[in-house]
């Protein structure tokens, strides 16, 4: 946990975030993995990819300074044959992150970074704003799976948040 409330919180969010779209994962096989509702339309394996890949460049690379070598155009082109490689991606990542976390301040949370996309912007901002994206995603992530189900008739399985 960070010395900051509001981080602790925001961050909290984040992590919730991103295991509702993890959760869109569970007993997929192989295909339906990879399934994407329309040719030029995400997978679920590829909206959980992208979604790790974004939380670990933002919080990571850009709010907590550390070299992050992130590939954003292979996250839309990841394939996967089981959801274990992402979950422990995930682990991994959330790990990593709630340490650097903990030794920020609230003076580092006020301070300007600059985002490779989004120029200058404050720490707060910033995980704002990876907060709202990553809630777009989860949506995104819920409407494949029901779309998924419905293609292979089968019913929606009961939701766990």
């Amino acid at each position: 946990m960070s010395t900051d409330k509001e981080t602790d919180s925001l961050w909290r969010f984040i992590r919730r975030s991103v295991d509702r779209i993890l959760i869109c994962l569970d007993g997929l096989d192989e295909t339906d993995l990879n399934w994407r509702p329309l040719d030029n339309a995400n997978s679920l394996y590829v909206l959980a990819t992208h979604t790790i890949g974004n939380v670990e460049a933002n919080i990571l690379g850009v709010l907590c300074l550390q070299n992050i070598h992130r590939q954003r155009e292979n996250e839309f082109k990841a394939h996967g044959s089981s959801s274990e490689p992402i979950q422990k991606r995930w682990r991994e990542v959330q790990e990593s992150i709630s340490s650097h976390l903990a030794k920020l301040s609230s003076n580092d949370l006020d301070k300007e970074y600059t985002h490779p996309r989004r120029g200058k912007i404050i720490g707060r901002e910033l995980l704002i704003t990876i907060a709202r994206h990553i809630a777009e995603h989860v949506g995104h992530a819920e409407l494949t799976r029901d779309l998924l189900f419905s293609v292979r008739g089968r019913a929606l399985p009961e939701k766990e948040f």
